[in-house]
């Protein structure tokens, strides 16, 4: 008779009952650093999570020593609400909506309708702000009724019609005033108060933040919240379950629409105006970057999305910023991507000496590739000037790329970029990591700095992509099957 297995051989398998993927995905999910953040965050009481977020809010103001800070802080909150919004019909609902801003610019326009010069009506905050986010609630509902018979890139391709329908009528339309926009919107008054400031205007954001996270958290721990994620998981396992399909997608436009239609009262009560350039394209591209960064699905996670892509692009303007974040990312991330300890000391002594080796040779053999001057201000910036290749007619004297040597090494490091994505060999991708890093800071100098304004945004997409290939459910989301 063959001896009883080990106890400690019984219990490094699935228990009975278990399914062995779920076990397995239960390991892994030990090990992984964000996962634990997440289960960490969402131990957290929610009331607890809410004041984490909001408190920092309203101490910004009092510590920010210039009204810039504070209208970036100001964009920040505005950011936060149409992140909130866009997470129930992505994150929760599982609908991509491509006309997510048209419902941002509703709200903005339905304000400028009811309290304004132009419009000749002057109605209180406390009645036009039920009023603006029913009325988008409503362009909402309408706008998800094709839910009812589409689904997938049918479905998105319609929502994006409609965002396109939007900026059409709002740039031609003689009610809209077209492209010169409404340049008289009132602030936002309530009963004898009057938000005037930025300041003010700030905290009416946070507290209108505060509440409409405190009610998707409500709803989110609702039976509709339940239902909203089972529809998302599943839609036909949904509908067999006796759950109405098609009124819960109805619910998720609706409520996206209000919290969308919500931000955009408050954005065009404090710029004072409406225009058709304020809800564009890369506005929409920016949101979505948002949740997925933070995580769909997940209330604090979207927030945090926020911060971080809004925030780094406001960094990244300037170039002394842009470098130091740049190459403080780079740090950051081969430490937490390259193991063992050994290997990640073997990378960086390896693309040092790489660097020292090629600006000797090449400041011996022709030095025009070593005589330019990088644009950036920052001590970073000193110190890898005198290591990366600086050819001297890449840069004009007004700080733009000439010629095409910049933008072919910004081939070959994209290129290289992808190569090394499809090594499978761990040794061969550690003695390819390198000349890649050495590429990346050659670009970064030659032709990336000098152009922030374009840079900023590429960064945030490398940043999405090393996210999405590592953790594909963001920072803080779920994975789209759960264990419960």
């Amino acid at each position: 008779m063959a001896d009883a297995p080990d106890r400690n051989e019984r219990s490094s398998g699935p228990g009975i009952g278990a399914d062995e993927w779920v076990a397995r995905e239960g390991e892994h999910r030990q090990r992984r650093i964000a996962a634990r953040v997440s289960e960490a965050v969402e131990r957290i009481p929610p009331a607890l999570r809410l004041a984490a977020i909001v408190v920092p809010l309203v101490v910004i103001p009092i510590v920010a020593d210039s009204d810039y800070q504070r209208q970036v802080a100001l964009d920040t909150v505005i950011f936060m609400l149409l992140a909130l919004g866009l997470n129930v019909t992505v994150g929760w609902v599982g609908v991509l909506d491509l006309g997510y801003v048209a419902f941002f610019g509703l709200g903005a326009y339905f304000y400028a309708a009811l309290a304004s010069v132009y419009a000749g009506r002057y109605w209180d905050a406390q009645w036009a702000i039920p009023a603006v986010i029913a009325a988008t609630a409503l362009v909402g509902l309408l706008v998800g009724l094709p839910s009812r018979r589409l689904a997938g890139d049918y479905l998105a391709i319609v929502t994006l019609f409609f965002f396109q329908i939007f900026f059409v009528v709002a740039n031609n339309s003689e009610v809209t005033l077209g492209p010169n926009g409404i340049a008289d919107v009132l602030p936002l008054q309530f009963f004898s108060w009057t938000a005037d400031t930025l300041l003010e205007n700030y905290y009416v954001a946070v507290g209108a933040f505060a509440v409409v996270m405190g009610v998707l958290y409500l709803v989110n721990a609702s039976r509709t919240g339940r239902a909203w994620r089972a529809l998302r998981e599943d839609e036909l396992a949904a509908e067999l379950m006796t759950m109405p399909v098609d009124r819960l997608k109805l619910m998720g436009f609706a409520f996206g629409a209000g919290v969308a239609g919500l931000a955009g009262l408050i954005f065009s009560a404090q710029q004072g105006a409406v225009f058709p350039a304020d809800f564009t394209l890369p506005l929409l591209i920016t949101i979505y970057a948002m949740v997925v960064l933070g995580g769909a699905g997940s209330l604090v996670g979207v927030a945090v999305g926020v911060v971080l892509i809004n925030l780094s692009l406001e960094v990244l303007r300037e170039p002394t910023n842009a470098s130091v974040l740049f190459f403080g990312v780079l740090v950051v991330g081969l430490v937490v991507m390259v193991r063992p300890w050994w290997r990640l000391l073997s990378v960086a002594g390896a693309t040092v000496l790489l660097g020292v080796v090629v600006h000797e040779l090449a400041e011996w053999l022709r030095p025009s590739l070593v005589a330019g001057e990088t644009v950036g201000q920052a001590r970073i910036d000193d110190l890898v000037s005198e290591w990366v290749l600086l050819p001297v007619d890449l840069i004009t004297p007004d700080g733009l790329p000439a010629g095409a040597a910049g933008r072919l090494m910004y081939i070959t490091l994209v290129a290289a970029i992808l190569g090394l994505t499809m090594i499978r060999s761990s040794l061969w991708r550690t003695i390819a990591l390198p000349p890649v890093l050495y590429l990346a800071a050659c670009v970064w100098e030659n032709l990336l700095l000098p152009q922030a304004s374009v840079t900023r945004f590429i960064l945030i997409g490398a940043m999405l992509v090393t996210l999405m290939a590592a953790r594909p459910q963001g920072l803080l989301g779920k994975q789209r099957v759960e264990i419960i």
